[in-house]
């Protein structure tokens, strides 16, 4: 009985962070925005801002989290001009 309880709890040790992590991925990671002094939360729908921030620069997408200080902050400093709800425009019936 103590050797199954060992193993129980070697396992669950070694499942717990990867329970986290992905846990972490699916609320998103947060960047801080040193110019607006705010986090942004990196989620499906901030994603897809992000490709129209590519898209009206003339950029082939490269994960956020790979590009430099600079163009994150320019990307920041785009996305406060271009809030949610004029980047999708929801319809209401």
């Amino acid at each position: 009985m103590h050797r199954y309880l060992s193993v129980f709890l070697l396992s669950a040790c070694l499942f717990i962070p990867v329970a986290l992590k992905a846990d972490d991925h699916q609320n998103g990671r947060r960047y801080y925005d040193r110019d607006h002094k705010d986090y942004h939360t990196w989620n499906n729908q901030e994603d897809k801002a992000y490709r129209v921030y590519l898209g009206e620069q003339h950029r082939d997408y490269r994960e956020f989290n790979r590009e430099n200080r600079t163009r994150q902050t320019e990307y920041f400093r785009w996305r406060h001009e271009h809030p949610d709800n004029v980047l999708f425009k929801v319809e209401i019936k």
